[in-house]
């Protein structure tokens, strides 16, 4: 898939679309408090009542410096999904370092989802959003995701500590399927009597869904031939 139109990989330097030169430290912290604001923004107001001068406003940036980084309010938006994806995968990748099967890497990865979304409730709205706004982004959002995961359940069949059977793309797709709604229905929708949403996930629900993954992933004692 191609990205879409200044959208950037993770690893590429960030370039200013006013200049067209590297941003300098400076640079990329505006352009960090610029998506930060926008964070707030569209999550609270969504995209179509969001602006340009309330993302600056809330940033604290002037208005003719947020085009020396961003040419639009759809350039800030999807960058913002980006960003998120970005960070989400690495609370991900973060939590499951030292991990010492692939099971317990599931259950590790999935703390460190339910510990990013309850951080960042924004990410299930923006990237709901994304949808209507940039479907591009969205199917970006969710294959890149989808493309770790994969890797690492097909690395796991191979060593035998996860079932040979299943079938790794849509096992991954399955699991993400899961860990989002799971987190959109105990986090994002869950309150208590004041009114507050929780600070993560309850034990009870995330032990609950782990064990359905250990009982769905394990290797069985007799493995049929999996997937070509």
């Amino acid at each position: 898939m191609t990205l879409p139109e200044g959208m950037i990989e993770d690893d590429a330097e960030l370039v200013s679309p006013a200049t067209g030169r590297p941003l300098t430290k400076r640079g990329e912290a505006t352009r960090r408090r610029l998506l930060e604001a926008a964070e707030v923004v569209f999550a609270e107001q969504g995209y179509h009542e969001a602006s340009i001068v309330k993302i600056t406003e809330r940033a604290g940036i002037g208005l003719g410096t947020f085009y020396l980084y961003f040419d639009s309010k759809q350039s800030i938006f999807e960058a913002l999904v980006i960003d998120l994806n970005r960070r989400v995968r690495h609370s991900m990748s973060e939590a499951m370092e030292g991990a010492t099967s692939r099971l317990d890497a599931e259950r590790a990865g999935f703390a460190g989802f339910f510990r990013f979304t309850a951080e960042h409730p924004a990410l299930y709205r923006v990237v709901r959003e994304a949808e209507f706004v940039s479907p591009d982004v969205l199917r970006l959002h969710y294959t890149r995701i989808v493309e770790g995961y994969e890797a690492g359940l097909r690395a796991a069949q191979d060593v035998g500590d996860v079932d040979r059977a299943l079938d790794p793309e849509t096992t991954a797709w399955a699991l993400m399927g899961m860990g989002e709604l799971i987190g959109m229905r105990f986090l994002l929708w869950e309150r208590d009597a004041d009114g507050r949403p929780p600070a993560q996930l309850d034990p009870v629900v995330f032990d609950g869904m782990t064990r359905l993954i250990d009982n769905a992933l394990a290797p069985r004692t007799t493995q049929p031939e999996g997937p070509k």
